[in-house]
């Protein structure tokens, strides 16, 4: 990783030496004032997928689906039960989750990866140790997401149904995309990009796993810059990883969340639900939106789940 990214720009320091949400500094109030300019209609679209779907949940290699679990519904009240007894006969169901905090639609902390001992913004990685004292999700989560949305329809644009494994695209792609839909990319737009990949995940079952690597952007130098000079502060996409789970020329696993994550401060958001929202825009051909995203608040975590929300 050292030798694919010796040259790659950062922004550690940009924003002081204690900051932890890196690009997402540029969604300024102003920013959200622009992405509130995109409602048109007040139509709302919710981005996560369900937890828990009978189908199957879509996760990362190694990664466990959450588990359900019913801890008191009508039954603990029949006879010989050993619910609480409450004045007035109440009764109510209660459950619980076990799960992998990324297992689901999640935010990733600035630093959740690294490479060579240093996390977002040259922390050191040993502040990782028992949970993230530095550059947790908890800043992120915090701070709050909204500002400009842009869906880019890869797939579509494509004339695919779904990506293959291991398609790519590059930044020249998205913005061709965009032009054919009608839109232009614009400084600090929140990227969210369409693969419809995980299609296949409840297709093929175990078989998805198998000579695993996902589809996505390519790593180049030229698209990390494009990243820096376009000032994103957030990348969301219908896959597990963002990228292309293996550089198809170095073999390096998952360099753009070392570029722009660890490097650049970019917020990445992952295994989103696009299918309602693409198929609205291709309907009214209005591609941008009002984006909010608000993580859930785990102390010292690496990531968590979220429900963005898109609004039309």
């Amino acid at each position: 990783m050292s030798e694919v990214l010796k040259d790659a720009p950062t922004n550690w320091g940009k924003w002081g030496p204690d900051d932890e949400v890196g690009s997402l500094n540029y969604l300024t109030p102003e920013e959200v004032m622009r992405g509130i300019a995109h409602v048109r209609s007040g139509r709302v679209f919710t981005l996560q997928r369900m937890i828990g779907d009978p189908k199957g949940d879509p996760l990362w290699p190694g990664r466990e689906a959450a588990v359900r679990t019913q801890v008191l519904d009508e039954s603990d009240w029949d006879e010989g039960g050993s619910a609480p007894e409450y004045p007035g006969g109440l009764h109510y169901a209660d459950d619980k989750i076990e799960a992998f905090l990324q297992g689901s639609t999640q935010y990733d902390a600035l630093g959740h990866v690294w490479y060579d001992g240093k996390i977002w913004n040259g922390f050191d990685a040993d502040t990782t140790r028992g949970g993230l004292e530095k550059a947790s999700i908890t800043p992120i989560a915090n701070r709050g997401i909204v500002g400009r949305g842009i869906l880019l329809d890869i797939a579509r644009w494509r004339g695919k149904d779904a990506l293959d494994p291991a398609e790519s695209f590059t930044h020249e792609d998205l913005m061709a995309c965009a032009k054919d839909q009608g839109v232009k990319i614009e400084k600090h737009d929140i990227l969210l990009v369409r693969t419809n990949f995980l299609k296949k995940f409840h297709e093929m079952g175990d078989a998805f796993y198998e000579n695993f690597c996902e589809p996505g952007l390519v790593y180049s130098p030229e698209l990390v810059q494009w990243f820096q000079e376009m000032e994103i502060p957030n990348l969301a996409t219908d896959t597990i990883a963002n990228e292309v789970t293996f550089d198809p020329t170095t073999g390096v696993a998952l360099p753009l969340h070392c570029a722009l994550m660890r490097n650049l401060g970019v917020a990445l958001t992952e295994i989103c639900d696009l299918e309602q929202i693409a198929e609205d825009c291709a309907e009214d051909r209005q591609y941008t939106f009002l984006y909010a995203a608000a993580p859930l608040k785990v102390h010292k975590a690496a990531g968590t789940p979220v429900n963005p929300l898109a609004v039309k």
